[in-house]
């Protein structure tokens, strides 16, 4: 990996796991990640209820904008975490990819939200602390 690890997040409609899982990454790794999000049938904005989630965490997502997928966004990542999105993903050798499996926010309440939030949290946490290395 680089100096500057770039990570990307996809969901289908890069519109709240993946853009949850990019503000956390985003605060959390306090700009030592090179952090992108898309998806593979981008909606035309964020779900108001993964906005209203990250804010109670002091993270503000409200002025992204949902991405399509591209090969250059793939090729260009040392690590690709999907978030069902199935195999809209293409594969380059030499690529760490993850699969999360994680309750689709869409059509959900902030009760609902919240759990899959903090999942998405914890699973930054620990991402963070194999690809970063230690600072002394």
């Amino acid at each position: 990996m680089a100096d500057k690890p770039s990570v990307l997040f996809v969901c289908v409609h890069n519109a709240g796991r993946s853009q949850m899982a990019a503000g956390y990454m985003t605060a959390l790794s306090e700009g030592r990640v090179e952090v992108l999000s898309a998806g593979s049938e981008p909606k035309d904005q964020i779900n108001p209820i993964a906005i209203e989630a990250m804010a109670e965490e002091g993270i503000d997502i409200a002025n992204n904008v949902p991405k399509i997928l591209t090969t250059e966004a793939v090729r260009d990542s040392d690590v690709v975490i999907t978030m069902g999105c199935g195999d809209a993903c293409p594969i380059f050798p030499g690529k760490r990819y993850e699969d999360w499996k994680l309750d689709d926010p869409a059509g959900q309440g902030i009760e609902a939200v919240r759990p899959i939030r903090d999942d998405i949290k914890a699973r930054i946490q620990g991402l963070l602390a194999e690809i970063l290395p230690a600072t002394v």
